[in-house]
């Protein structure tokens, strides 16, 4: 009995969808932001560790920045790497 392997040599994302997702984070961290600007402006009369809501609107705006640097590394990380596949691409000799 034989079986058979297939293997995807070249399956990686577009270009087209990286930047997708990197506005879609971007978005969402603008979004959770504005969440956490709310949610801190409301709960601000008791300007406590113990008031909950101000306590979950400063993670939100921790959480948006972590969101935006993650997805603005994904998109950085992946233009780099297309750029070093075309500069070998171009630079590499066929002899």
């Amino acid at each position: 009995m034989t079986t058979k392997t297939a293997s995807i040599s070249h399956a990686q994302p577009t270009k087209s969808d990286v930047k997708r997702l990197v506005k879609a984070m971007t978005a969402i961290a603008w979004g959770i932001l504005g969440i956490g600007f709310l949610l801190c402006l409301v709960n601000l009369s008791h300007f406590s560790d113990q008031n909950v809501g101000l306590m979950v609107g400063i993670g939100f705006l921790i959480g948006s920045v972590h969101i935006y640097v993650i997805g603005t590394a994904i998109g950085l990380v992946h233009a780099r790497l297309h750029q070093d596949q075309t500069t070998n691409d171009h630079h590499d000799p066929q002899a």
